[in-house]
């Protein structure tokens, strides 16, 4: 870059890295229908998108976990509490391997409830009891399905102990916002193109098409880093479709190309709020 970035924020990441580097995971359950379907009638459930979905848990979930063991980099596991309590052993497992777990709503075809905040509290405090008692540990970090909170998430996850929510898709960055219950680190939903639901299954795309756009947007990421302004790079794997076979030799050109350059965090989203908690507060009080 020929010029002083113009992005507005100053921006650090611990040792000075020119780029963070996350892998947001997901173990999903539903009700009626997953995200892949072959039939247009609704009303009813569709057996085949179930099954389709469950693959993540029969099958997929340990291949990523293998090929994670392979690359020796740690993720953050989006968990609907239905799919906690059906897997436990999934969950389990994903805990020990040391990947940190994240609440998801209970099932991932079933919204929040904007109207009820009293259901919706009842919610999380299920859907953290179950991954909970699987995991062994319990989350702080809180992603709706679909993304799609409502205006009462942020006060109820705060209230509940959690420290960040990624139900935004507003920023390259996190950042902090107050509820009555204390800060909410934010952690949108950054470089949406490289996710397996987003360029390969809804799009029909070649695996091609996920690695192309992950090499560019880390070529440009980076750049904008070594000149100054560090940001934020993230894949999102779902057990169900990045699980199978197809995909992981994608993924494995993906962290092998990143890990070609200096100056990389690979990092868990839950460490991403962790510093953004202590940087944030140190900004403050230096006036920053």
């Amino acid at each position: 870059m020929s010029h002083p970035p113009r992005y507005r924020r100053h921006w650090e990441w611990p040792g000075k890295a020119r780029i963070a580097m996350s892998i947001n995971l997901a173990l999903e359950a539903f009700r009626n229908r997953s995200q892949y379907t072959q039939e247009t009638r609704l009303g009813r459930p569709d057996y085949f998108s179930l099954s389709f979905a469950e693959y993540g848990a029969r099958a997929g979930i340990w291949r990523v976990l293998d090929f994670l063991d392979e690359v020796e980099l740690k993720g953050s596991m989006s968990i609907n509490g239905r799919a906690a309590e059906l897997y436990p052993d999934a969950v389990r497992a994903t805990a020990e391997a040391g990947h940190e777990v994240v609440g998801h709503g209970w099932e991932n075809d079933v919204l929040a409830d904007d109207s009820s905040p009293e259901s919706e509290l009842a919610e999380i405090r299920r859907v953290t009891k179950a991954i909970t008692d699987s995991a062994g540990i319990r989350p702080v970090g809180w992603t709706s399905p679909g993304s799609a909170g409502s205006p009462n998430t942020l006060e109820l996850l705060a209230s509940e102990g959690y420290i960040w929510n990624g139900d935004q898709a507003n920023d390259d960055l996190p950042y902090v916002r107050s509820t009555k219950h204390g800060p909410m680190v934010l952690l949108p939903r950054v470089n949406m193109f490289v996710n397996d639901l987003v360029m390969w299954i809804i799009p029909k795309s070649s695996p091609t098409a996920l690695w192309e756009n992950f090499r560019d947007t880390f070529d440009e990421l980076y750049a904008e880093g070594s000149a100054g302004a560090p940001k934020w790079v993230e894949i999102v794997l779902h057990s169900q479709f990045a699980g199978r076979p197809t995909l992981i030799p994608t993924m494995r050109k993906c962290i092998a190309y990143a890990k070609q350059h200096e100056g990389v965090w690979f990092t868990r989203k839950g460490d991403i709020a962790r510093w953004t908690l202590e940087r944030e507060g140190a900004a403050a009080k230096a006036g920053i």
